[in-house]
């Protein structure tokens, strides 16, 4: 009886090999593929290079090895990090100007690709109070830190038209705050 339970723990133990192994064609159509992979192997292009979207996507990996970010990336992240290699900041992302504070004759200057940016004011001089975070779009680009009173104003550097056609947004009216019944003396 013990002889027989034993048997069996070391039966369901032993490691089982498959009935057929894989068959030799299959080994050879694997091969010829990688072959044809490897001649296909392209140059990675440099930033100086890159004229269009279809320039943005990488070579891959050659077979059987691990893919680094440069061979892998595509779009914007290739974009940037063809940029980091050749020291160009493709996301401006320097921090704003804060040795100063903006006024509404001199405000700080926030460039923007987009519709809309947000810039957080930490006050002057730096880190005077906590991060304010304050919404700037192209509608209504001056914004005023409610903590210390610096003035930012978003620069847009992005192309003319949206490329949608339509700008009336179906009606939609922006919210007023209390800045729309401020005196315009007091600005």
């Amino acid at each position: 009886m013990f002889l027989q339970r034993s048997a069996v723990a070391v039966a369901r133990r032993a490691a089982v090999s498959p009935l057929v192994r894989r068959t030799l064609t299959t080994t050879a159509v694997r091969r010829d593929a990688v072959q044809d992979a490897s001649a296909q192997s392209a140059k990675i292009k440099t930033f100086s290079e890159i004229k269009s979207s279809t320039d943005l996507v990488g070579p891959g990996a050659k077979p059987g090895t691990v893919p680094t970010d440069i061979e892998q990336s595509t779009g914007l992240e290739r974009l940037e990090i063809l940029g980091k290699m050749e020291s160009v900041d493709i996301f401006d992302m320097r921090p704003l100007d804060s040795s100063r504070k903006g006024t509404m004759e001199n405000p700080i200057p926030v460039r923007s690709a987009g519709d809309e940016q947000y810039a957080g004011c930490t006050g002057v001089p730096a880190d005077s109070h906590v991060v304010t975070w304050l919404g700037m779009s192209r509608e209504r680009p001056i914004e005023r830190c409610p903590e210390c009173g610096s003035v930012y104003k978003m620069e847009y550097v992005g192309p003319t038209d949206d490329g949608h056609g339509h700008h009336d947004h179906h009606g939609f009216e922006e919210p007023k705050t209390f800045a729309n019944f401020v005196k315009p003396q007091y600005w």
